[in-house]
């Protein structure tokens, strides 16, 4: 099955995501779709050459007209209302099989005749459909007659949303959570398949706690990381160090305790180092799924998370991390205190992790495709060779 997959025309496929600006978990599934298919095409609204991994940089890449736009790759949030026409404007004419890597408007591709195009579900889009308050609330402008406005632009790309639904063949959600979502906005039928962790990145550290807990997030709103550093307060015992860039970042150095750092953006390569030097992990904010917990855990670090969305699927309470329900700082602290009173082992922390394994998350792939292009294309299961 995987060799059907790998031969290919690479010619005839297409990686469609939303934009490469960043290196989060959305290109580290990115990335395992490169690997499936090393002679695809990746498709984006908007690239910034050398954020990615090694494997999607070597990728041929095609992007829409919006990349050309002065301003676009640093201000790439503000072109949302030109996204449902560049996305619709890149060229799948040639394309057989298309996947695409979507949180905004990649499934709203337009296949050629016969294609298959097969959509991986990181959320319907949030600020459309569920998280519309959240991202307008974080938006500096976001007062009087532009409120309203923003939320007009949200309605209309929620009926774009709905509008093209028809595009996609089959979905894979990244999570129960999301799949949930997909059922109740889309009433679709949808398949799981969980993000990967890669353990190889992690499994041979050894634990070497330097006395900080860690928040490793992209510092907007709807993250809650200003929770954690909230939460900092009623331990003044404990330190938390916050690594992370994003538009929250001065606004989180002007309101962090003394015993709270906000290291900011580091690079890449600098990550597993800090995960190594945790105590445990702090993640405050509802996710779709949340890479960062497994990453943790990968790196044998237990995690304290808000017990809502993905966090359920990843964090087992009580084993590998605290739940904690209610979004306070009291709370928040509460679940610290709780989890450094009960450690927990190193070991359950790893085996939570390999059941997210990058090959794991290959082999479900394949499968789920295979069944794809079976279902869309009877009768030809060598299909592209």
């Amino acid at each position: 099955m995987a060799q059907n997959l790998a031969k290919l025309d690479g010619r005839r496929v297409a990686l469609i995501h939303d934009w490469l600006v960043t290196l989060r978990g959305g290109e580290r599934v990115l990335d395992a779709f490169c690997e499936l298919f090393p002679e695809a095409t990746v498709m984006t609204l908007v690239r910034k050459p050398g954020v990615a991994t090694p494997r999607i940089e070597a990728m041929r890449h095609e992007t829409s007209f919006v990349d050309k736009i002065p301003g676009a790759r640093s201000k790439h949030r503000w072109m949302l209302p030109l996204y449902p026409q560049a996305i619709e404007g890149l060229d799948l004419s040639e394309f057989d099989l298309i996947l695409s890597s979507s949180h905004c408007v990649a499934k709203a591709v337009i296949p050629a005749p016969g294609a298959v195009h097969v959509c991986y579900s990181h959320t319907p889009v949030r600020y459309a459909w569920d998280r519309t308050d959240d991202y307008i609330d974080g938006t500096n402008s976001a007062v009087g007659l532009v409120r309203p406005l923003l939320h007009g632009v949200a309605r209309w790309l929620r009926d774009f949303d709905q509008r093209t639904l028809g595009r996609v063949d089959h979905f894979i959600a990244n999570s129960e959570n999301t799949a949930q979502k997909i059922r109740r906005f889309y009433q679709r039928e949808v398949t799981v398949v969980h993000p990967p962790v890669e353990m190889n990145r992690f499994e041979q550290l050894e634990r070497a706690p330097k006395g900080y807990d860690l928040v490793l997030s992209g510092l907007v709103p709807y993250k809650r990381v200003d929770l954690a550093v909230e939460a900092y307060r009623h331990l003044p015992d404990r330190r938390l160090v916050v690594v992370g860039d994003g538009p929250e970042l001065q606004r989180l150095r002007r309101i962090a305790p003394d015993n709270v750092e906000i290291k900011g953006r580091v690079e890449e390569q600098e990550l597993a180092g800090w995960y190594q030097g945790a105590q445990l992990l702090v993640f405050p904010g509802e996710e779709d799924f949340g890479i960062v917990p497994l990453e943790a855990q990968a790196a044998g670090v237990p995690v304290v998370a808000f017990g809502r969305g993905g966090a359920l699927e990843t964090v087992v309470d009580g084993e590998t991390g605290i739940l904690f329900d209610e979004q306070t700082p009291q709370a928040l602290a509460t679940a610290i205190a709780k989890l450094s009173a009960s450690p927990v082992s190193v070991e359950a922390c790893r085996a939570q992790a390999k059941r997210f394994d990058r090959d794991v998350f290959i082999g479900k792939m394949q499968a789920v495709i295979e069944e794809a292009l079976r279902a869309n294309r009877p009768g030809q299961p060598g299909w592209g060779q």
